[in-house]
């Protein structure tokens, strides 16, 4: 089974091909196909294959599924005796991704 793992949206992913992943929003409509030369390391069961700090000439192929947003998280601060109180929300954007291949 090969395997990579990717960065995109300042964060790293381990990903596989037939896999679904959430990753940072990325421009796109869902059915277009996006290609990931970031790779930082590749490997199957005989072994892996570290980049220094890519790999050259690596790419991972993705379908988008969809653009969404999370369920909402709750953020709120509280300071005693002074009466401050400041309840926000926020739903981060996301991208949902099939990977299709991982090409060393």
């Amino acid at each position: 089974m090969q395997f990579a793992v990717v960065k995109t949206g300042g964060k790293q992913y381990v990903v596989a091909p037939g896999q679904k992943v959430r990753i940072e929003k990325i421009a796109g409509a869902a059915g277009e196909t996006v290609i990931f030369d970031d790779v930082l390391l590749a490997g199957d069961e005989n072994g892996a294959n570290v980049g220094a700090p890519r790999i050259a000439g690596a790419q991972v192929k993705a379908e988008i599924l969809r653009q969404g947003r999370e369920d909402k998280k709750i953020v709120f601060r509280y300071k005693s005796k002074t009466r401050q109180r400041v309840k926000r929300g926020h739903r981060q954007y996301f991208t949902e991704v099939k990977i299709l291949s991982v090409s060393v």
